[in-house]
């Protein structure tokens, strides 16, 4: 898993380089309150309101990763204005793409049943495991940011060995 995790690179790219057919299945795309500590990396109130999006990245039938990214309202009339158009496009499409788009330090956490990012994510498997391993950084264009968080799903170790 360390592989995944720590890898700075698109993980859109990484998975598309070891898959015969990738896609992209948005599953939530709202306005809605944020998480946890989202509030407090994002710099907003904890009361303020944020675009969600959330997606599966799929390998052939299998998910192999959940992804869960935050944009304050704000930011959708400025620097990611064209997330609204995304759809079943992957947002590491728009991020890796732009090299203006600046990335902070990887942070890690190991998440298990009651953490929301578990329970959203667990939802498309037939196994659930104990944990999933999930990492989140920020990505900042024009001094506006996204937080990016991926959750890794036990199927993308599948992948490393291709």
């Amino acid at each position: 898993m360390r592989y995944w995790l720590q890898d700075r690179g698109s993980l859109t790219r990484r998975i598309q380089e070891r898959c015969a057919q990738f896609c992209v299945e948005p599953v939530f795309q709202d306005l809605a309150p944020l998480y946890g500590d989202e509030s407090f990396k994002m710099k907003l109130r904890p009361d303020e309101l944020a675009i969600v999006r959330e997606v599966y990245l799929y390998c052939c039938d299998k998910p192999v990763v959940f992804a869960h990214s935050v944009v304050p309202r704000k930011n959708l009339r400025g620097a990611w204005r064209s997330l609204n158009g995304l759809g079943n496009r992957s947002l590491g499409s728009m991020l890796f793409t732009n090299p203006r788009v600046k990335r902070t330090p990887l942070e890690f956490k190991k998440v298990s049943s009651g953490h929301f990012l578990y329970d959203r994510a667990i939802l498309r498997l037939m196994d659930k495991p104990p944990h999933l391993w999930a990492r989140r950084s920020l990505f900042t264009l024009q001094g506006q940011s996204i937080l990016v968080t991926e959750v890794f799903l036990p199927d993308i170790l599948d992948l490393t060995l291709r």
